[in-house]
């Protein structure tokens, strides 16, 4: 957990999907609140292409050298 988060704070997930199975919008909201009800604060879910595929350097070299592996299909 970062220095940084708060109660106040929400959660980012980075999420990679199969190609076969990119989930369409309501799938992917579905998601976001399932993880909010578990969690109990809002989530966010991020793609890691978005990320990866990002111009602002920054916010691409901060993300993707934080994540913490929570499920790994496979």
């Amino acid at each position: 957990m970062r220095d940084d988060f708060r109660p106040d704070s929400d959660i980012d997930v980075l999420v990679e999907f199969e190609p076969d199975h990119e989930p369409g919008l309501f799938q992917y909201s579905t998601m976001e609140q399932e993880l909010e009800a578990i969690m109990g604060r809002k989530v966010d879910l991020v793609e890691r292409e978005s990320v990866e595929d990002s111009e602002n350097y920054i916010r691409r070299q901060h993300v993707l050298k934080s994540p913490e592996p929570v499920y790994v299909a496979g």
